[in-house]
Formats: structure tokens, C-alpha cells, sequence
């Protein structure tokens, strides 16, 4: 029976989309984490009766044929890119970025990775650096004798150093933007990397045109919902029950046919 295969393709991908649900929430506290979202095709089609086939000799049209689709499949798992809050840490190396774009971060095999995390921290070198310890692009470093850290609006790195009045810039940050950023590869610890799928990386100063702005002492929180993952729980766990129920039913027809005589 074609339903037994039909509701396994169904539960197959209840069960992803459990997993993507799941993986939402307990990224519910993480640093600029973007919610994912499963979705699904419908598989192909077995012809009963061929749409549009001939069904006399005269001419005439079969209107709407007789299709038995075979089950479902998983297409893709989004990446929902929406601003999530901003919360605020007093710290002055944490930062958020309020609008488009992504800091860049070098890692130890020389490529360039890109994050929305801003939980930044300094080396011993005193380089603005991840909590991994990766460098964070174009390489800033305060100096040891600096008292104080002021990042504005636009990027610019500044640090007051011992003695004097005003602060010295130290460097600007450049924030990375992308034709598709859905299509970034997600590499863990908060990290992607450019794909075919994104696009080239277009880089450019915070606050211009087409770029976000940099909040000092701010970092961005996850954008998942509770509330709405946990209703979509809900709805993937009845709709798995129901594909369940329908291999129950196809068992029990099943066994119906062995127990005639």
C-alpha cells in the first residue's frame, strides 16, 4: 500500500522539523542567533490517469486525470535574518549591530569568517579579538595604557590614553554585507563563511548606506519566539501523530487481507 510509504515521508519530515524546532530553542539564549525555519515539497506523482489524455476517438479532453502523490520531502531549512533585540552589558568591547551587515573575523587558517556575536574581548597582545580568541578584522589593537574605549555609530575605535585629554583613533570597523544571506554556511561558535549561495562579501563602513549601525556596549540576542516555536511544536507534533495514525490504519487493512479465507 502506497500509504505506508506516504506517512513514513510524512513522519520523516515531522521529524525534521522537530530537529529544527528544537535546535531554535535551545539557541534561545545565544548571542545573535537567526531562527530556522524547515521547509518541505510535496514528492512526485504516480499517473492513473494522464491529465489532458485523450479519451475518444473524437477528441475529447480527460479534464483533471488521476494523480496519487507519493509523500513529502524536506526543500529547505531558512535561516529567518530578522534584528533581534538589543540588550545592553555596560561592557565597552561588546558590540551590536543595529541594521545589515557582519563583523569579520579572521581565523587561524587565514579565511575570513562573519558573525553577528559582538561579544569581543582583547588578546594579550591587546587586539580586539572573539571569545575564541580570533581576530576580529582589520585588526585593532588598544594600546596597554589606555584608560578608556569609545566605539561609535560609524566604526571608529577610539582609546584615551593615560596623560592625555583627547582620545586617539586606533582604527574603524568594517562591516561585511552579502546579495543572500541566507546562503552563508553556518559553521558553529557563531561563525559563517561566504558560499556561492551568499555571494561575495561587499564590505563597507557602519552607518553608510546599506550597512548597520555599531552599538558600543550592546550586544544582539536571539530572534526566536518562545511563544511561536513552541506552538510549531505543537503543530509538528500532532501533525507526526496523525501520519502515525495512517500507518496504523493502512496495518490494519493490511492484516484485514491476510485474515480473509
Amino acid at each position: 500500500m502506497r500509504s505506508l510509504d506516504i506517512a513514513g515521508t510524512g513522519m520523516l519530515a515531522q521529524q525534521t522539523n522537530v530537529e529544527v524546532i528544537s535546535n531554535n530553542i535551545a539557541n534561545l539564549t545565544t548571542t545573535g542567533f537567526k531562527r530556522r525555519r524547515a521547509e518541505f515539497q510535496d514528492l512526485i506523482y504516480q499517473n492513473l490517469r494522464r491529465v489532458g489524455s485523450n479519451s475518444s476517438d473524437t477528441g475529447t479532453v480527460v479534464p483533471s486525470g488521476a494523480q496519487v502523490g507519493l509523500g513529502v520531502k524536506t526543500a529547505a531549512i531558512y535561516r529567518i535574518n530578522e534584528q533581534g533585540n538589543l540588550q545592553q552589558t555596560s561592557n565597552s568591547l561588546d558590540m551590536a549591530i543595529r541594521g545589515n551587515g557582519y563583523f569579520q573575523i579572521t581565523l587561524p587558517s587565514g579565511e575570513t569568517a562573519y558573525t553577528r556575536d559582538g561579544t569581543f574581548a582583547l588578546s594579550p597582545a591587546g587586539e580586539v579579538v572573539t571569545a575564541d580568541g580570533y581576530v576580529v578584522q582589520p585588526g585593532i589593537t588598544i594600546p596597554s595604557n589606555a584608560t578608556s574605549v569609545t566605539i561609535n555609530a560609524s566604526g571608529e575605535v577610539q582609546a584615551k590614553l593615560d596623560g592625555t585629554t583627547a582620545p586617539a583613533l586606533v582604527g574603524t570597523l568594517q562591516l561585511a554585507v552579502f546579495p543572500n544571506d541566507a546562503g552563508l554556511d553556518a559553521q558553529g561558535d557563531n561563525l559563517f563563511l561566504a558560499s556561492t549561495a551568499s555571494g561575495n562579501a561587499v564590505t563597507g563602513t557602519p552607518g553608510s548606506p546599506g550597512f548597520g549601525a555599531t552599538l558600543q556596549g550592546f550586544i544582539e540576542t536571539s530572534n526566536v519566539n518562545v511563544v511561536s516555536e513552541i506552538t510549531n511544536l505543537i503543530t509538528a507534533q500532532r501533525a507526526y501523530e496523525m501520519n502515525s495514525r495512517v500507518i496504523t490504519t493502512s496495518d490494519q487493512m493490511l492484516s484485514t487481507l491476510t485474515n480473509l479465507r
